[in-house]
């Protein structure tokens, strides 16, 4: 079989994955179809050889592409953490296959948070678009000023939509995942203040 038949069986076996996965971010089956085909060109100029396991990479492309999607300027807003929140269990018609997808499409967004923004810029943002804490209210929580909230807030969507990369601990991966799930499940918002108070004074220090 050739590298490019082999490749678009690979891709053929994920599509319909990788359409509940896109659909699942961005909630619409017309936009989801549209950034699996951007998978399948990039699909086909990627160098397949180097790619250990296709359907992860393949998964890992459409939940990126969709996150950028959903924090364009033209969606208005960025990052919406709350419904990319796995079930909590898989009663209620959630079956296990599809709580899979909804968890891996969290984590890569936390992942995102992680590795492309600074402490200050992801604090300002998820505050601001995950959970729509008023500038003065961001401000006095992270005791920084209005302006610069909203400085942080802006350069965070600039960044998001860029290639830089942090490395990123299993650690802080940990930390980050349990505090938002916590904030929008139970409205514990407290520990997610914490935890971004205790990331900046580590950042200044």
């Amino acid at each position: 079989m050739s590298t490019s038949a082999a490749g678009l069986d690979e891709f053929v076996r994920v599509r319909p994955r990788l359409f509940r996965i896109a659909c699942r971010i961005v909630g619409n089956p017309q936009e989801a179809e549209e950034l699996v085909q951007e998978v399948w060109v990039r699909w086909q100029r990627t160098d397949r050889a180097a790619v250990a396991d296709p359907g992860a990479f393949l998964a890992t492309t459409v939940s990126r592409l969709a996150i950028n999607v959903v924090q364009s300027a033209r969606r208005r807003h960025e990052l919406p953490v709350g419904p990319w929140l796995p079930e909590e269990s898989v009663a209620g018609g959630v079956d296990p296959q599809t709580l899979l997808e909804q968890q891996e499409a969290f984590d890569d967004a936390v992942r995102l948070l992680l590795e492309r923004l600074s402490p200050a810029e992801r604090a300002t943002y998820v505050l601001r678009e995950g959970f729509e804490y008023p500038y003065r209210q961001i401000a006095e929580t992270l005791r920084i000023g209005a302006p610069n909230a909203r400085q942080l807030v802006k350069r965070a969507r600039d960044r998001l939509s860029s290639d830089r990369c942090h490395p990123v601990s299993p650690g802080a991966h940990r930390r980050l995942r349990h505090a938002l799930v916590s904030a929008s499940r139970a409205g514990e918002l407290a520990g997610l203040e914490q935890l971004f108070n205790a990331d900046l004074a580590q950042a200044a220090g």
